[in-house]
């Protein structure tokens, strides 16, 4: 089978969207299967570019088109757009050369939503032994429009036409949640048309420490925290969605709790007013983000995640992070509504809370910080169902049997 996935981000890129999608291809890859990748340089979470330009490269088994496009140094609403659609602009020529090797199914990752016209405009020059697949890792336009990113009724009004009917042209669209496949058929894609594809994590490689290795996790040592000192822990991008800001309400909440030592680490455009905010706040340490071969270790050190969420985005995304986290077996704080997956999921390994609430995200550290024993059932929670839905090969042999099948019914006559 011939793939080829078209996406803004790919590996390297150390989380997110880019890291899924590199895991994707490099899997299908290993299977026997053709596959190709348009997307464009490394730049995300620091958002810096890294070779901005047009060049090939050959990883693991894939082969790569990178296309260059513009990197604002502080995105915004307008900004934001302006990256994407000129990723979806520089990528478009690239893409509509794929005509010649006629892949047997176009997958687009969105975001960048720019994308989708391009891929299905490929799909048709291909004609009908070609499948057309949407995978929707967020749903950009509600989020920007939630989150105040974008403003106006015209706007979002025309944004969500041009959305639906791009949306019910694919013959496939995914979607990493069930809300989020709910969402999808509210905007107009057909039942039979929607699927399930959540994101996925690798059980080998993230697995919960016993307890009487913590003492002797590397980064306990690197760090200086000592036995008795409490990990509170946030890993990941530093972006708007995220209400960081709430994480700094919090930890002046919880200065009364004596051996809590308050590690951010991440890159993104939201960093610097963290920092500056948390200046002078002694138990708190701004890191970078860590080398994923350490990510066993690192996921490990917390005795409790957190996991912040602005209340626009609670069924517009599902956070990446979040599979790693349940699989390190240790307990989240996740901000969002009961209603939601995420709290859904929170409530079963580890305490959920209204969005934008410091006050409850605070009493809910306090009780997990205070609690042992419900660490640990909440951390055992979450470990439990990873295991039952989230592990990667199950994940994408799943979606490796609906790509050859899909795949197959576009060349039936």
């Amino acid at each position: 089978m011939k793939v080829l996935l078209y996406g803004l981000n790919y590996a390297p890129e150390p989380v997110g969207i880019g890291k899924y999608s590199g895991e994707l291809a490099e899997w299908l890859a290993a299977r026997g299967h053709q596959v190709r990748v348009i997307t464009a340089p490394p730049y995300f979470p620091q958002w810096q570019a890294r070779g901005n330009g047009y060049r090939r490269e050959w990883r693991s088994g894939v082969a790569i088109q990178r296309c260059p496009l513009w990197v604002p140094l502080r995105p915004s609403g307008l900004t934001r757009l302006l990256h994407l659609a000129s990723f979806a602009l520089s990528s478009l020529p690239v893409l509509l050369a794929q005509a010649r090797w006629r892949p047997d199914v176009v997958f687009t990752v969105a975001p960048a939503f720019f994308c989708a016209p391009g891929a299905r405009l490929l799909a048709a020059l291909c004609g009908r032994g070609t499948a057309s697949w949407l995978h929707i890792q967020d749903f950009e336009l509600d989020a920007a429009f939630e989150l105040g990113l974008l403003k106006g009724r015209l706007l979002r009004r025309l944004a969500e036409g041009w959305e639906r009917r791009t949306l019910r042209g694919f013959a496939r669209v995914s979607t990493i949640s069930g809300a989020m496949v709910q969402h999808a058929i509210a905007k107009g894609v057909a039942q039979e048309r929607a699927l399930l594809l959540p994101n996925w994590v690798d059980l080998q490689a993230i697995q919960p420490e016993a307890e009487s290795a913590r003492a002797s996790n590397p980064y306990r040592r690197e760090l200086g925290i000592g036995p008795e000192q409490r990990v509170l822990l946030y890993s990941g991008s530093m972006n708007k969605k995220q209400g960081l800001e709430l994480l700094v309400q919090v930890i002046q909440q919880l200065a009364d709790v004596p051996d809590l030592v308050w590690l951010l680490a991440g890159e993104g455009p939201s960093k610097a007013e963290l920092a500056a905010a948390t200046a002078g706040m002694t138990q708190v340490r701004l890191l970078p983000l860590q080398p994923p071969e350490r990510l066993n270790h690192w996921l490990n050190l917390a005795d409790v995640h957190l996991l912040p969420q602005r209340a626009g985005a609670a069924d517009l995304v599902l956070p990446s992070k979040l599979l790693g986290i349940l699989a390190s077996g240790r307990p989240v704080v996740a901000s969002s509504p009961a209603s939601s997956e995420l709290g859904q999921i929170a409530a079963q390994a580890g305490l959920r809370v209204e969005p934008e609430d410091a006050s409850a995200f605070a009493a809910a550290v306090r009780q997990l910080v205070s609690d042992l024993e419900l660490r640990r059932q909440r951390g055992r929670g979450g470990r439990a169902l990873v295991e039952q839905c989230y592990g990667r090969d199950a994940v994408l042999g799943a979606l490796e049997g609906q790509l050859l099948g899909i795949a197959g019914g576009a060349k039936q006559p």
